[in-house]
């Protein structure tokens, strides 16, 4: 890098993560419209193996956090970070790597999504080469970064640089821990955790995923682009010392209370409903000290769309984390829990927070860099009220719809029977809130694209300008009397080193006693470990992302227990790789549904659901009966289990493609008995999803023998 690059801060790299936001937030978005779509017409699925509903949900949720989120949080980094510190960035060919790096993970994501290339782990679905891929450019960013901070002019670290420190360590911790897995193949592994311990780590990660990937590096951008747009000092330097070290803390202990009533250990579940209560203090913390910043600025919210979008997004910020931590009581969880009112929960908080706090910083950063103004405030303030708008109808339809599927769900006679025992019941009634959602939805596109119309016309025929690097306010070498915090943010690495250890602290207290399976396993409840069949079964179910809408996890709740049967216990899920207890229900919990029906049912449910559950929306899967069965793999699949610690014998993994044929024969003859007639029926896909499905809540162990886990 010469010596005029160092004069300049690298804004070209900015502009590209930019670019990169704007692209993929509008396929996030369209592919968000689209499975929306699928669920008010379930025909929209077009019998297609690569667009249904299961394929395309987890290519939404990646698409919408790492890909348009995530361009975001570099961008805002990059941009802010080398103002805070005034100099250019570390590295400009790790700028570039980084950008690049990050841009073809992405792609592959795309890729192997639709394929069916899932672990079925929410918001970490990609397979193990991307999963080391992401590690490898995270360290690249991280690299960049601290050799930013290392070569600061600025001797004091800003708020906004805390948030980020925080962000860059504890998503490497997360990512790293919760991607431990053996490969089966290029692109098919499976996690060295099974049932409660991939559940406890699974959660662990997921909700800090949203908590250090889609908050913290969020505030860092409020606390830098707020004072900015509005001219003025954040509001109490002591209120975002308390907010910063009090969250961090306390959001790493919060990832049980998505698993509350379930078989997860009764004390881990209090620690996680505890710990997400006390997050509303911190948090609002955090609001306030966003919102007053505008003290004396109110005006600002008329005369400013950019200010409106920042203050909104901290609003919305605000509401999302009350009723995070109203989600994580159990009682209300009781309720709440596999409804769309979490999906509601989650996309107020991703819409309304996260989008909206990128779109102001981005109608804030484009006019600085090319040195002109926003060619239409009009235009700006038009995107505000319709992305407001569709927000607003997205959240009150699925709230409305989440507390109606609970509220039928728990409803019970005098006599101890369900009011409403039929399931699909309970689907068709919300299928009208469905429609209000995916019109909210298109509504909130339309102003996207007001927003790129907008952007586009500020931009033509304008040049990005070079900005030279800033003068420090005080240089580094000027020695001040220093004490406390204060003291504390000269220190980089020192800085850096107690903000991993806050997060470790709650990470190793609440993960480590789950690691012994045994601990947990009641050898007289031990169960048997999948088949051949059966497991191949297994990886189609999760190939076709039937995990987005069922559960296996019954509740110890008195409507559960009745509509599904005994309460799922920590055994049953003992070999389970990765684990299913689910995060929704659109269809009804399956871990009971082994022998409930018979292989005839199954096998006309899958070709078309709606011959045997009448108002289905469930998508046809027309071409498990094309495909055949990768017998052959199964051997590598149960040497793999077999390393992981479940009890296969020398002959099982000898012959486990032998044992699979041998039992989809089976399953095949009792089908053409009952009139099904294909060819080579035994080596066709469904008959291995039958068996696994018959499998679900019959495998109790007759000799209790517990195996290594």
């Amino acid at each position: 890098m010469g010596d005029t690059n160092k004069s300049l801060y690298d804004d070209k790299t900015v502009m590209m993560f930019v670019y990169a936001t704007l692209g993929w937030g509008i396929i996030a978005f369209l592919v968000g419209l689209t499975v929306a779509l699928q669920m008010g017409f379930w025909q929209l699925n077009f019998d297609l193996p690569w667009i249904t509903f299961g394929r395309l949900r987890p290519l939404h949720t990646n698409a919408a956090i790492f890909a348009f989120a995530g361009n975001a949080i570099f961008a805002g980094i990059y941009h802010s970070t080398q103002r805070l510190c005034k100099t250019r960035m570390f590295s400009d060919a790790l700028s570039k790597l980084h950008f690049w790096g990050w841009q073809a993970i992405i792609v592959a994501a795309a890729i192997t999504l639709p394929l069916g290339f899932s672990q079925s782990k929410e918001y970490a679905e990609l397979e193990w080469p991307l999963d080391i891929a992401i590690a490898l450019i995270w360290v690249v960013f991280a690299i960049n970064f601290f050799g930013t901070l290392a070569k600061r002019k600025e001797k004091h670290i800003y708020v906004a640089l805390w948030f980020y420190i925080s962000t860059i360590i504890t998503v490497a911790v997360l990512h790293i821990f919760n991607s431990i897995e053996l490969p089966v193949s290029f692109l098919k592994s499976y996690p060295v955790y099974a049932g409660i311990q991939d559940a406890m780590v699974q959660w662990w990660y997921g909700h800090n995923a949203v908590a250090f990937f889609l908050t913290t590096p969020f505030l860092g951008l409020m606390y830098y682009y707020i004072p900015k747009a509005a001219n003025r000092p954040i509001y109490s330097y002591r209120l975002s010392i308390v907010h910063f070290w009090a969250l961090i803390f306390i959001y790493i202990w919060a990832g049980p209370h998505h698993l509350l009533n379930t078989a997860l250990p009764d004390w881990a579940q209090t620690l996680g409903m505890i710990f997400s209560v006390m997050l509303w203090a911190p948090s609002w913390g955090g609001m306030i000290n966003g919102l007053l910043t505008l003290r004396g600025a109110w005006h600002l919210l008329r005369t400013s769309p950019v200010v409106k979008f920042l203050v909104t997004a901290v609003t919305f910020y605000g509401m999302s984390t009350f009723e995070g931590p109203l989600l994580s009581i159990k009682s209300v969880s009781s309720l709440a829990h596999y409804t769309d009112w979490i999906v509601g929960h989650v996309h107020g908080g991703t819409l309304g927070w996260n989008s909206f706090m990128i779109f102001g910083m981005v109608y804030y950063m484009l006019p600085k860099l090319f040195n002109t103004k926003l060619y239409s405030d009009r235009l700006a303030n038009i995107h505000f009220w319709t992305g407001l708008t569709g927000i607003l109808m997205y959240y009150l339809s699925m709230w409305a719809a989440g507390i109606t599927q609970g509220l039928m769900w728990m409803a019970m006679n005098e006599d101890g029977t369900l009011v409403y025992p039929d399931f699909v019941e309970t689907v068709t009634r919300i299928v009208p809130l469905y429609h209000v959602r995916w019109m909210g939805g298109a509504i909130f596109i339309i102003g996207v694209l007001v927003m790129f119309y907008n952007l586009f016309k500020t931009l033509s025929g304008k040049t990005l300008v070079e900005t030279p690097v800033a003068e420090p306010i005080q240089p580094r070498h000027v020695e001040e009397k220093e004490e406390g915090h204060r003291k504390l943010e000269g220190l980089a690495l020192t800085f850096s080193v107690l903000a991993f250890l806050a997060i470790a602290v709650g990470s190793v207290i609440e993960l480590v006693p789950t690691m012994n399976m045994k601990s947990f396993i009641d050898a007289d409840k031990a169960v048997l470990p999948p088949t051949p069949l059966e497991l191949a079964g297994r990886d189609i179910y999760i190939r076709e992302g039937c995990y987005t809408c069922h559960s296996q996890m019954i509740r110890k709740l008195p409507f559960d227990v009745v509509r599904f049967g005994p309460p799922s216990t920590v055994e049953e899920s003992m070999y389970d790789r990765p684990f299913q207890w689910g995060s929704k229900r659109i269809g009804p919990d399956l871990a009971r549904v082994g022998k409930k029906y018979p292989n005839l049912w199954h096998f006309r449910h899958m070709m078309n659901p709606r011959q045997v559950v009448q108002g289905s929306i469930m998508p046809n899967y027309p071409w498990l009966l094309k495909n055949s069965t990768d017998f052959m793999s199964l051997r590598k699949k149960f040497s793999v289990m077999h390393t992981l610690g479940v009890p296969y014998s020398e002959d099982e993994l000898a012959n486990a493609d032998k044992m699979a044929e041998e039992e989809a024969k089976i399953i095949a003859e009792d089908l053409k008995s009952q009139g099904v007639e294909v060819d080579h029926l035994e080596q066709k896909e469904i008959v291995a999803l039958i068996a696994y499905l018959q499998s679900l809540g019959q495998k109790a162990k007759k000799d209790n023998v517990v195996g290594e886990n």
